[in-house]
């Protein structure tokens, strides 16, 4: 058994809740923009006092609806201005923010806003509202239900609020706002649910105080007020991008929302943030449509020995004698025909992004150091209010997910599972003790990741506990390591791992729908269907690279020895992926049944 700690670097206030923040900055910094609101077509700031009157505006409608302290209230939405406002808002009014998948369908609708007792909900669309009015009658709890966008902007739920909350004082709604103590629930976030219902888990003020005050404490030069900004384009209901709301607001720093990522590129460059939070297939999709459009206009090899200097360019900053001076001039040349160009692609002022939810990958990390874009990886879970580890600013061990949370404790247990410990942990799941029980032993959550911790307290994770595959032959397999470096890709969407019980290990793959046209015109193959596209002999061989360069990262015994491409994707509408983008192996494997089998027939 082994563990690391840091000390605390913030100290979470006993007597207070996440609504002080806000009240802090509009006394402290009331003309700073602390928020950025996007109306027609052009960005809009917003100071820490006017937020603080819209917040405390809103809030009084949702008192005068009838909202009690401790009350939930869902929030259905998009990434958008709205969202932090009403978080906020709940808040303020002593509620209990529940977020929902604008995804979601109406039966997981009726779970969650069901299950947590919510007594009121805030819905972005028409289509959300009629799926919760389509369940309405499994809710007997649901009061309200207000719509963000209507077709008269006077309906809409923010100015609907305010008018009906006009006659509550301000002296009533600073009370309400500081009914809440730091270990009062702030919020029940319900898991994607990769096996049976989605479980709420129970986050306090506490969990959210330790959880962003240590992070933005730490990583201090990111966040620096009145300078930094962040775009946040993740779903805010998950826990993640909840984590940078409430880092921005905590810092401050100024705090965009993009709600759909389709027009990311455009909005990064109109933002132009210092800092960009986002998932491992956001950085590779970056890296991989910058060197498809190299190689489709004839720069392919340039782009290929761009990405090579880079990646040497980023090793050799580990090594003591640093980079050679051949090294560092080649680097300076692609610095102005390349990098430059990839940097302006995300915003052009961002020098450093957090990276979570999947590993990143070793070569895309010093790829992305080498352009003068650091990418920093952490690790977390909706149960740990996201990041529990993260690699530090200054310094950074790229392949590891960082050292613990200052003030948390991670260890590994004998069996290698990684075992957590601090305030910024949940404090159970909603309305199911047996689970809460199952998941937090001793003021330790077991996590059900298996990894490792190095002599400086780095943390890698190498699986999931439950995902271990034993192969015929008595070996064990971790999935994620070779799936990760195989989906890393261009071509690939999805790899599943397959092999429990079997002679051998074999993966499933779906073919990136993005790519795959690109591919067919640079292969002269355009005229082909969509059938022979995935049947092509060349299309297989570029594949069989992708597995290649995924089985050079673990043994024989381990390594994919056949594979199968899918002609269908696996998507949440499908039900093989969550909204948090993992995917449900064991639907997968139901599903595709089938297609595991034909691996293993001859």
């Amino acid at each position: 058994m082994r563990e690391f700690s840091l000390p605390a670097l913030y100290e979470v206030p006993a007597d207070g809740n996440l609504t002080d923040l806000i009240r802090r900055n509009a006394t402290q910094h009331p003309d700073v923009p602390v928020l950025a609101r996007k109306r027609d077509g052009r960005w809009e700031d917003i100071t820490a006092a006017a937020f603080l009157d819209e917040v405390r505006a809103t809030a009084k409608g949702l008192i005068a609806a009838g909202v009690q302290p401790g009350d939930r209230v869902g929030l259905m939405s998009r990434t958008r201005y709205e969202w932090t406002l009403f978080d906020f808002s709940i808040w303020s009014a002593g509620g209990v923010t529940v977020p929902v998948y604008e995804t979601s369908s109406p039966e997981q609708i009726a779970w969650i806003l069901g299950d947590s007792g919510a007594v009121a909900a805030l819905v972005e669309t028409e289509d959300h509202l009629k799926a919760v009015e389509s369940v309405r009658d499994h809710l007997p709890a649901l009061a309200h239900v207000w719509q963000i966008e209507t077709p008269a902007p006077s309906e809409g739920a923010v100015p609907r609020l305010i008018a009906e909350g006009a006659g509550v004082s301000d002296a009533t709604a600073d009370e309400r706002g500081s009914v809440a103590n730091a270990d009062s629930p702030a919020t029940i976030v319900y898991t994607s649910g990769t096996t049976g219902r989605p479980k709420g888990c129970v986050l306090t003020h506490r969990s959210f105080f330790a959880e962003c005050g240590n992070v933005v404490e730490r990583l201090r030069p990111l966040f620096r007020t009145g300078e930094s900004s962040v775009l946040l384009f993740l779903p805010v209901a998950h826990v993640f991008g909840r984590l940078v709301q409430v880092a921005a607001v905590m810092a401050p720093i100024k705090l965009g929302h993009v709600g759909d990522v389709k027009t990311l590129t455009d909005e990064l460059g109109s933002f132009r943030p210092t800092m960009v939070l986002g998932v491992p297939r956001v950085f590779e999709k970056v890296y991989n449509s910058a060197r498809a459009q190299a190689q489709a206009g004839g720069k392919g090899k340039i782009f290929d020995k761009a990405a090579d200097t880079a990646i040497a360019y980023s090793r050799a900053q580990d090594d003591p004698s640093g980079p050679s001076l051949k090294l560092r001039f080649q680097h300076k040349v692609f610095d102005r025909l390349v990098y430059s160009k990839l940097r302006a692609v995300l915003g052009g002022r961002a020098t450093h992004a957090i990276s979570g939810g999947a590993p990143l990958g070793e070569r895309l990390g010093h790829f992305y150091r080498g352009i003068g874009f650091t990418v920093l990886e952490g690790y977390g879970l909706t149960e740990s209010c996201a990041a529990t580890a993260f690699n530090p600013f200054d310094r950074q061990k790229i392949g590891t997910v960082g050292q613990p949370l200052p003030g948390s404790v991670v260890r590994i247990a004998d069996d290698g599972e990684v075992l957590l410990h601090g305030e910024h942990l949940f404090t159970g799941y909603w309305n199911n003790q047996q689970a809460s029980e199952e998941a937090l032993s001793d003021g330790w959550f077991h996590t059900g990741d298996i990894g490792t911790l190095d002599a400086d307290g780095y943390l890698a994770i190498t699986g999931r506990k439950k995902e271990i595959l034993v192969t015929a032959g008595g070996k064990n397999v971790a999935p994620a390591v070779i799936e990760d470096r195989i989906r890393g890709h261009a071509l690939v969407a999805e790899c599943m791992v397959v092999g429990d019980g079997r002679p051998f290990v074999g993966a499933l793959l779906t073919v990136d729908e993005e790519f795959l046209p690109r591919w067919a015109d640079e292969h002269g193959k355009s005229g082909l269907s969509h059938p022979e596209l995935l049947a092509d002999p060349e299309l297989l061989a570029e594949l069989q690279g992708a597995v290649d360069d995924g089985n050079a990262a673990v043994s024989k015994a381990e390594s994919v020895r056949k594979f199968r491409v899918l002609s269908t994707q696996f998507t949440e509408e499908s039900g093989h992926i969550t909204p948090s983008l993992k995917l449900k192996r064991g639907v997968v494997a139901k599903d595709f049944a089938n297609d595991i089998e034909a691996l293993y027939a001859s």
